[in-house]
C-alpha cells in the first residue's frame, strides 16, 4: 500500500510534561485507538511530524516504541503501517480488563487521599473538554491518564502497567459517530460520577460503574452497537 498523506483531526497541542518522544508517542497511540489513524494505512515520519508540528526525529523515536508494542509495523523506505486488531482479540482484551480494572478501582477507593481528588477532578474534566472540543485523540489520552492515575492508588504497579498495555491495544472506532450524535459527553461525564463514588467511599458502587464503563468498549465505543 502506498504512503497516504492524511490529516489527523482533533489533536490538542503536545504537552511539555513529557519528553517530546513520549508526547508524540501518546498522541499517536490515542489517534490509533480512536481510529483517526486507520489500520492498513501507511504513514511516513515526515508526514506525522508535520501533523504534530515537530521534526521527523521524535516521530521515528516514538515509532520504535509503537513497533515493539505491535501497534504499528515498520516498512523500510515507506513508513509505518497501523496494525489490525481483530474482533476476537478485542473481545479477549475487554474480558481481561473486566477481570482486572473493577476490583482494582474498588481496592483504590479507600486509599485515595482527599488531597488527590482535585487532581483527579481536573483530569476528568479534561476528558469532558476533549469531547466538547471534538478532539477524539485528546479525549482518549485524557481518559488514559485519568484511569491510570486512579489505579495507581490500588498499589500494584505491575497490574497498572498491564492495564496500560491492554488499553493501548483497544480500538474505539465508534467514538466519532457518538461524538457527532452528542452521546459521547454522557460517557465522558461517567468519570465525574466515578469520582463521586470514590469521594463517598463507595467501593462497590465504583466497581459496578467500572464494569458498565468498560462494557462500552465492545459496544457503542467500538462501533458494534452493543452496550
Amino acid at each position: 500500500m502506498n504512503t497516504v498523506v492524511q490529516p489527523i483531526q482533533g489533536f490538542a497541542p503536545l504537552r511539555k510534561r513529557e519528553s517530546l518522544r513520549d508526547a508524540v508517542g501518546f498522541a499517536i497511540r490515542a489517534a490509533i485507538i480512536s481510529g483517526d489513524m486507520r489500520p492498513g494505512v501507511v504513514y511516513s515520519a515526515p508526514t506525522l511530524g508535520s501533523m504534530f508540528d515537530v521534526s521527523a526525529t521524535p516521530v521515528r523515536e516514538a515509532m520504535l516504541d509503537l513497533v515493539r508494542e505491535g501497534m504499528v509495523e515498520a516498512l523500510p523506505n515507506k513508513g509505518y503501517r497501523v496494525t489490525e486488531v481483530g474482533d476476537e482479540e478485542l473481545d479477549a482484551i475487554t474480558e481481561v480488563r473486566l477481570l482486572l480494572e473493577p476490583p482494582m478501582v474498588g481496592r483504590a477507593v479507600p486509599l485515595v487521599p482527599a488531597e488527590e481528588l482535585p487532581r483527579l477532578r481536573a483530569l476528568a474534566e479534561e476528558i469532558v473538554d476533549g469531547v466538547r472540543r471534538s478532539e477524539l485523540p485528546a479525549y482518549v489520552e485524557a481518559d488514559r491518564r485519568f484511569h491510570l492515575a486512579l489505579l495507581e492508588h490500588a498499589g500494584n504497579p505491575v497490574l497498572n502497567r498491564l492495564v496500560s498495555d491492554l488499553r493501548a491495544r483497544t480500538r474505539l472506532f465508534g467514538l466519532a459517530p457518538l461524538l457527532e450524535s452528542g452521546r459521547l459527553e454522557a460517557s465522558a461525564q461517567e468519570h465525574h460520577e466515578l469520582l463521586d463514588l470514590v469521594e463517598a467511599g463507595d467501593a462497590a458502587g465504583a466497581e459496578a460503574l467500572m464494569v458498565r464503563h468498560i462494557g462500552h468498549v465492545r459496544g457503542e465505543w467500538a462501533g458494534s452497537g452493543g452496550a
